[in-house]
């Protein structure tokens, strides 16, 4: 063993330290070869070069972001609306707070724009909208706005919205505008235990105009509430199909006069449209 062996093997200091500095120059050569590439790389240059201009274009939507919600709190009405509209364009989740804002604005104009705009920005608006449904002041143009975003998210709150007598009008028109989504959380409506419930549920389905609906429309009118039995009628005139024609003649019998007499001219508008088409 020579004297620089032994003077290693007799050394008082951890092992640690020249670990340590082995790491530490083996971490420099790294970064230098790693320098060097990127010298000698045009396209990793390139990359580079372009992660600033990148930067400047996501901070240069962010102040325009910032500028239009701004624009929200100006005292024209008109340039309130248009920053709707905009914001709704731009889809951004950090435009949904100032556009449910937007909602409470005191011109009915800026508040359809609003509508509007959240329905363009989309799921990002769900959870927000959703929330807001506690809020009896804006509870309208929330169910209204769910209504125009195609998000699974918004079928249960609207289809409990159908409950509530105040906004139930609201709520069948937002379903009515999700379309065939809505089917699926309605058709056990039909046997809810309140006559108001399955009624609205009837009328919801006719609205969409689905043919798939039409067995359970039919079934409805067997109702034991003669609403229900002329809903489900009337329902089925819109589906549109032979077979719902066929099963409401049944109803001419009805027990109850008003039902006949609807059922008539149900009956006698088809066969007008049919020997017209």
């Amino acid at each position: 063993m020579n004297d620089e062996q032994k003077g290693s093997a007799g050394s008082d200091q951890p092992p640690t330290e020249s670990t340590s500095l082995e790491g530490d120059e083996l971490t420099d050569q790294l970064a230098d070869s790693l320098t060097m590439a990127s010298e000698k790389t045009p396209e990793v240059e390139g990359a580079v070069e372009a992660e600033p201009e990148a930067v400047l274009e996501e901070e240069k939507v962010k102040d325009e972001i910032e500028i239009q919600i701004d624009l929200l709190k100006d005292p024209d009405w008109a340039i309130r609306r248009e920053a709707c509209i905009t914001l709704g364009e731009m889809g951004d989740e950090r435009c949904v707070e100032p556009l449910v804002h937007a909602l409470r604005d005191g011109d009915w104009q800026v508040r359809e724009a609003a509508i509007e705009a959240l329905g363009m920005v989309g799921s990002p608006a769900v959870e927000y909208l959703v929330k807001m449904l506690r809020d009896w002041d804006i509870r309208k143009p929330a169910i209204r706005t769910l209504g125009k975003i195609r998000d699974e998210r918004v079928l249960d709150p609207l289809v409990g919205q159908l409950r509530a007598d105040e906004f139930h009008l609201d709520a069948m028109d937002a379903l009515v505008d999700l379309g065939q989504p809505s089917i699926e959380k309605l058709l056990p409506l039909l046997k809810d235990r309140e006559e108001q419930i399955r009624k609205r549920a009837v009328i919801v389905l006719g609205r969409i105009k689905d043919a798939g609906v039409l067995d359970p429309l039919i079934e409805m009118l067997k109702d034991g509430d003669w609403f229900t039995r002329l809903s489900a009628a009337a329902a089925l005139e819109q589906v549109g199909d032979e077979r719902g024609r066929e099963a409401i003649k049944t109803l001419l019998k009805d027990p109850d006069l008003v039902v006949r007499m609807r059922v008539e001219r149900i009956l006698a508008g088809w066969k007008k449209r049919a020997a017209t088409a």
